[in-house]
This record gives structure tokens, C-alpha cells and sequence, in this order.
């Protein structure tokens, strides 16, 4: 059934205006349009109003001309519509439009995890002075449920630790790698060219959407405000064919994580970082572009999220959760504004503390590129030993022109402790190059 049928819009309850018609906007709109055979209330909306940057452009979804238009500012203050939806990416402009509707009464749905990360704190305290919702399931894991599984399904739990695989190109990279024994450089050439990399994939390998992402979890799992600036952020481009291989053999594979936990009561961890996965974790078989997003908690113990994190299907169905969740509480109250839900909305208003990456504990992965002489290892147990670090294992891998390539891993240890031993380290006469330092699970 076309969602611009007759029959349908007669018995229209809530009007979408929505802000973008690319990847995901196309599959949000094929959902409002054909609403058989899924949730009913859907037939009470009606995709009143497209904001796109060009008329012309051919589209795979039909949309009648009047629908579609370049003035996006006229849909956010458009009287008639009751839930805007925001699929621009982005921070401007739609940071300004986001607010702008806020500011005339209507419900925001997002998929705009950058902008939510970095604004946030502006956008929610407007939402809750106009007594709106902002929803953003989309954000977070493409289609998997994480966001209103947090608010809502684990509220009765104390949440520890979440930590995932929330950045799909990252992990499709990494996943080559692992089964080529192919370099980064390659591999993301190739996952250029088939369209799994952007042409600038800065965001996604230097780890900064990871960030944006882990900043929203770790505000709805531990109940505070995150600053994005304050998550220690690394990427994989460091990552070479040699570490996926040495890995291998010890039993791991190379993951991005982005992880938040509790350092203490007052205080949390919060990182993006390459981190080795033994085999034997769930999040170890987490290949290709698909997400996954462990919960820790008490006390329900662990529970894994899991599916497609991107994508136009994946994606637009949790924007249209969202539409949907909004449409429900309107409809519970037709004759007048609904209070807030706080179990849908974000209540919050303090800011979590962040420990200083130097005061994390980790276990580290280390390889480092020695000369080949008697009691090398000796010399660089004894430096781990002066600064309190004990050593789960240090392997000689290869000798090659006079030197050795050495492998360490260490128990968990403070990461300021880490980073003074490997200062030594590297003093040493004997050390030609700290090759690479990753966390290890």
C-alpha cells in the first residue's frame, strides 16, 4: 500500500517531515510508504514533507513532487508537522535545524551521532524546556536495539561494563586482514573502491566515530553526561599484517572496542582503542561490517547485542522504531501535549568523571624491535620489573640482520605504570624501535 493513498491519509494522525533522502533517509521513507504487515501504527503516518539538496536527483522510493523540497527550515517550523526526523549527518546544518524544531514544539528523531556526542547537552536541555522528545536509536549499532534497551529493558540493572563493535568499516578491515594476512593500507584501498570506506575515512579509523558512539552509551548506561573531548581515542592504523599474524598465534584477534566501565563509584573508564580479543569472547567472532555490543550487569550478568551497524534497511529501522515510539505516546493522549516519558527521553543533567587514561588499568600488548644479544630479555623484564609490571608472556617471534623481534604481554596494570616502563625501554641501548603497543581483553 502506498503510504499517499487516499485511504490512508484520511486517517492520518501524526505528519513526518523528514530531513534528508541519501542512504538511510531512502530506507525510512520505503517503510512509512508500505506499511503492511507491520506494527498498525504505522498507517496513522503520513511522510508529509522531504527536505533533499537537489529536486532533480533520480531517487529510488516514489514521492510526489509537492512532497519533496530544498527548504529544510520550512519543515522544522512547519506548524502541521508533529515529528521531524534528521538523517543529514553532519554537524551543520543540523545541529541548527534539530534545535530550530525543538524550539516550535516538534519531536526529533536522529541518526546523528556526531551530533549528539558533541551537542548533546544543548539539545536535550532545550528538548526537556519544550517538553519534547529527542530519540536516537539509529545513532548507535545501525538496526541492533542498544539505545532503549538501556533506558528501559536493563533500567533495573547496575551496569558494570559495556564495551563492542560499533564502527562497521573498522571492522571489515580488520576482518580482511585477518583472513588475508593483507596490510591496512590495501585493505582499506579496497574497501574504498566497494564502498565499505569512506573517501575520507579519518572518522572511522582514527576512531573518532567509535568515540561519538561509546560518549551516548556510556552517558545512558552510567546516568551522566559524557565530554567527547575527554574519551582517549586511538585508531588502527598503526594496525600491520604482523600484529593480526603474532595475535593469531597467541590465541587473539584485533578488534576496535569501544568500552565504558566503572572505575569506581564517582568515576568512570571510557576509551576507544585496537584491542586483542581472545578467541574465545563473543565479541572475537564479530567479522565484517556487523556491530556487536556487550552488556555487563548486575544482576543480569552479560547480555550481547548483536547485528547489521549499518546500512539503509538496518538503519532505517531503528529511526522508524523511534518514529513509532513517539507516535505512541502522542496517540495515548490526542486532545493534549503528553508529558515526557523518562524512560524514552534523556533526564540527566551532571557530568561523569572521566579517568585520565593514565590512571586506567589495561593489559598491553608490546612489540618491540631489539638487537640480538645476550640477556636482552632479561634487560627488558628487569625495566617491566622497576615500574611493577608483571609479564603473562614474552615470546622472541623473529632474527633477522642482528636482531630479534620481541612480543610481550603483561598482566593488567596501570597504563601511567605502562607507559614509564616503556620510556626505559627505549632508552636502552639495546632497543632499535617500540614497533607497536595495543590493549589486550
Amino acid at each position: 500500500m502506498n503510504g499517499f493513498s487516499s485511504s490512508t491519509v484520511s486517517n492520518v494522525a501524526f505528519k513526518v517531515g523528514l530531513l534528508g533522502l541519501g542512504t538511510v533517509g531512502t530506507g525510512t521513507a520505503k517503510i512509512l510508504l508500505d506499511p503492511d504487515q507491520r506494527q498498525p501504527l504505522l498507517r496513522d503516518l503520513q511522510l508529509a514533507r522531504v527536505g533533499v539538496r537537489s529536486l532533480d536527483k533520480p531517487r529510488s522510493v516514489d514521492l510526489p513532487a509537492e512532497v519533496l523540497t530544498t527548504d529544510l527550515q520550512g519543515i522544522v517550523t512547519d506548524p502541521d508537522i508533529d515529528i521531524v526526523v534528521e538523517l543529514l549527518g553532519g554537524l551543520e546544518p543540523a545541529r541548527t535545524l534539530i534545535l530550530e524544531a525543538i524550539a516550535h514544539g516538534k519531536h526529533v528523531v536522529t541518526a546523528n551521532k556526531a551530533v549528539i556526542a558533541r551537542y548533546g547537552e544543548e539539545i536535550f536541555t532545550a528538548a526537556t524546556a519544550a517538553g519534547v522528545y529527542v530519540l536516537l536509536e539509529a545513532a548507535v549499532g545501525g538496526g541492533i536495539p542498544i539505545i532503549q534497551p538501556l533506558k528501559q529493558s536493563l533500567g533495573g540493572n547496575r551496569i558494570q561494563r559495556l564495551l563492542g563493535i560499533v564502527n562497521g568499516t573498522t571492522n571489515y578491515i580488520l576482518t580482511r586482514m585477518q583472513r588475508e594476512g593483507a596490510d591496512f593500507a590495501a585493505v582499506l584501498a579496497d574497501a574504498q573502491a566497494l564502498g565499505y570506506a569512506e573517501a575520507d575515512p579519518t572518522a572511522d579509523v582514527d576512531g573518532l566515530d567509535a568515540a561519538d558512539k561509546v560518549a551516548i552509551l556510556a552517558s545512558l548506561a552510567f546516568g551522566g553526561r559524557i565530554r567527547r573531548q575527554d574519551i582517549p581515542t586511538e585508531g588502527i592504523r598503526s594496525i600491520t599484517a604482523g600484529d593480526i599474524a603474532y595475535a593469531e598465534k597467541l590465541g587473539y584477534s584485533i578488534k576496535l572496542l569501544a568500552m565504558a566501565s566503572r572505575a569506581n563509584h564517582d568515576c568512570l573508564e571510557v576509551r576507544v582503542a585496537p584491542t586483542l580479543v581472545p578467541h574465545n569472547h563473543p565479541l572475537a567472532s564479530v567479522n565484517e561490517v556487523n556491530n556487536a555490543i556487550l552488556v555487563e550487569a548486575d544482576p543480569l550478568g552479560q547480555v550481547m547485542f548483536f547485528g547489521p551497524g549499518a546500512g539503509e534497511g538496518a538503519t532505517a529501522s531503528a529511526v522508524v522504531s523511534d518514529v513509532l515510539n513517539i507516535a505512541a505516546k502522542l496517540a495515548a493522549v490526542p486532545d493534549g501535549k503528553p508529558r515526557v516519558d523518562p524512560l524514552l527521553g534523556c533526564s540527566h543533567h551532571h557530568y561523569a568523571h572521566i579517568a585520565p587514561g593514565s590512571e586506567s588499568h589495561s593489559r598491553f600488548y608490546l612489540r618491540v624491535l631489539v638487537d640480538d644479544v645476550c640477556g636482552v630479555i632479561g634487560h627488558l623484564g628487569t625495566s617491566f620489573g622497576n615500574h611493577g609490571i608483571s609479564l603473562e608472556s614474552i615470546v622472541q617471534t623473529d632474527i633477522r640482520n642482528g636482531q630479534a623481534e620481541l612480543v610481550v604481554i603483561t598482566h593488567d596494570v596501570r597504563e601511567g605504570d605502562f607507559k614509564a616502563a616503556l620510556a626505559e625501554i627505549e632508552a636502552l641501548a639495546m632497543t632499535r624501535e617500540l614497533s607497536n603497543v595495543l590493549r589486550v581483553l
